[in-house]
């Protein structure tokens, strides 16, 4: 793929950084949620940066492109839950700006790095 490492991918640096705030944000979160919504929260996150590498190690375009998508995919699921908490009573006073702008650019990235392996042959 002419990437000597997975982590020399800013998508896969932005992704990690993308856990980090995570983690910072629902480290606020009540007790009670540690097994539900921040639980699922910090999976999703770190989900994105496993696949991305996970996928530029397997060797094949077909698989990388595989686990780009499953990489998209977990950070929508990510969305949606940033979304969930933002509604609930314990979320309407959290900052998600940090974690909502490298969302938005690690989706970016990603969309743009699935659409060029499913483009080049």
């Amino acid at each position: 793929m002419g990437i000597k490492s997975y982590k020399n991918l800013i998508v896969w640096q932005k992704a990690i950084e993308l856990v980090v705030s995570i983690y910072e944000l629902t480290e606020s979160l009540p007790k009670s949620e540690i097994y539900g919504l921040s639980s699922q929260m910090r999976r999703s996150s770190v989900s994105v940066p496993s696949n991305i590498s996970e996928g530029s190690l397997r060797g094949t375009r077909k698989d990388y492109c595989h686990f780009i998508s499953t990489a998209f995919a977990s950070g929508g699921e990510l969305e949606t839950q940033i979304e969930v908490l933002k509604r609930l009573p314990f979320g309407k006073n959290l900052d998600y700006l940090k974690s909502e702008k490298l969302l938005d650019e690690v989706m970016k990235m990603l969309n743009v790095l699935i659409q060029k392996l499913k483009t080049d042959n």
